[in-house]
């Protein structure tokens, strides 16, 4: 893995594609010891989702369904604060098991609106989340995140379905902004 620039922005390897399906595998089978009796829906929250979505499902032994939502707080690097719905929620999950499924939790504003959504307007059996990254020196909610693949430090990331203005969710590494470059 070498240095890539994105735009304007350099960034530099920071986990390969092996560790990373490790981590999703480990993940998937966590979630499925919790609903191994159950068809639980999962929901991807687009569009960073789609490569975790799609391989921790390769790696789900169980039943399940899915749906997708897509919501956005993020302009260039940096989140704005502010979530708003971009596209609603493709399926029914009245009197369901929901698994959110997110790329990424920093702040957790977009993780809080999605809870507060699904628990007070599409009213599902239960509500867990799953992310494969969390930035806990960011993350400000007292909720829990139910299921963590790696916590990283509050590092701009990109790579294996995270993007910079767009570019760079193919990549199947993961890769940081390289230290000195303002995250904006």
């Amino acid at each position: 893995m070498e240095s890539i620039t994105i735009h304007d922005k350099t960034f530099v390897p920071y986990m390969k594609d092996e560790e990373i399906q490790s981590i999703v595998k480990e993940t998937a089978l966590k979630i499925y010891e919790d609903y191994k009796d159950e068809t639980p829906v999962f929901i991807g929250v687009l569009n960073g989702v789609i490569m975790f979505f799609s391989d921790l499902l390769k790696h789900y032994p169980g039943k399940c369904e899915i749906a997708f939502i897509q919501m956005s707080s993020y302009v260039g690097t940096q989140s704005t604060g502010i979530v708003y719905q971009k596209m609603d929620l493709t399926k029914d999950v009245k009197d369901r098991h929901i698994i959110i499924l997110e790329d990424i939790v920093d702040t957790g504003n977009t993780v809080e609106s999605l809870f507060q959504y699904f628990t007070e307007t599409q009213r599902p059996k239960s509500v867990k989340i799953a992310s494969f990254l969390l930035k806990p020196e960011v993350y400000s909610k007292d909720f829990k995140i139910d299921y963590v693949g790696k916590e990283i430090p509050n590092k701009f990331v990109l790579g294996y379905g995270l993007d910079y203005d767009e570019l760079g969710r193919n990549l199947k590494d993961l890769y940081q902004l390289e230290d000195g470059q303002i995250n904006h």
